[in-house]
């Protein structure tokens, strides 16, 4: 099994799901920017899509998209305390988390992280919006230890991957006091700190 990854990235997330379930693993790197693998392999071969994470399976197969790839490998490991399994409709509410983080928060970063866009225009019509999707999870964190309340899980991990990135754009983190302890907390999780490690982000 290998893991395509960019550092930083949203492939942050494949890696600590690989690392809780115990799951041995090898890596390459992806320049973003040339869409070459370290080794100088065309990106696009591997991924058409150009984008991280991409997961080499055993049998060559390619499996993309961190929602798919978290519940493929929580389904395959049968790793059932991070995703519950088929007929527990707790399952559902950990892919409900799963779709939100990935369509209404990882992709409200994408302007943020746009060079072309002006600043002006990202405090003025971006910033509102991703805060205010923050807050209402702030919210709900402030009765739940994780998304699903005493049950760390997929969603957690995925959370965690795009809650890193406030700090980028300078996100006063007093204004969400129950994000910010749900992040500590998770850098304590082995799985998260050898992850971090791994990628020199600690």
């Amino acid at each position: 099994m290998k893991l395509y990854y960019s550092r930083g990235a949203c492939s942050l997330s494949v890696r600590i799901t690989l690392q809780e379930i115990g799951i041995p693993y090898e890596q390459e790197s992806v320049n973003l920017k040339t869409k070459k693998t370290e080794s100088g392999v065309d990106y696009f071969t591997i991924n058409p899509k150009g984008a991280v994470p991409a997961l080499e399976l055993a049998n060559k197969e390619v499996l993309t998209e961190n929602v798919a790839i978290q519940q493929y490998l929580a389904d395959e490991y049968k790793a059932t305390p991070l995703l519950p399994p088929v007929g527990n409709f707790k399952r559902y509410r950990v892919l409900e988390w799963l779709s939100y983080i990935s369509s209404d928060l990882h992709k409200s970063f994408a302007p943020l992280f746009n060079p072309t866009i002006s600043q002006e225009i990202k405090d003025q019509y971006f910033m509102p919006p991703l805060k205010q999707k923050f807050e209402w999870i702030d919210e709900h964190l402030r009765k739940n230890k994780f998304l699903m309340g005493d049950q760390f899980t997929l969603c957690d991990i995925y959370l965690f991957v795009v809650s890193r990135w406030l700090a980028a754009f300078d996100m006063d983190m007093t204004l969400l006091p129950n994000v910010s302890r749900f992040m500590t907390e998770l850098k304590k999780r082995k799985a998260v700190a050898d992850s971090l490690e791994e990628e020199r982000l600690s």
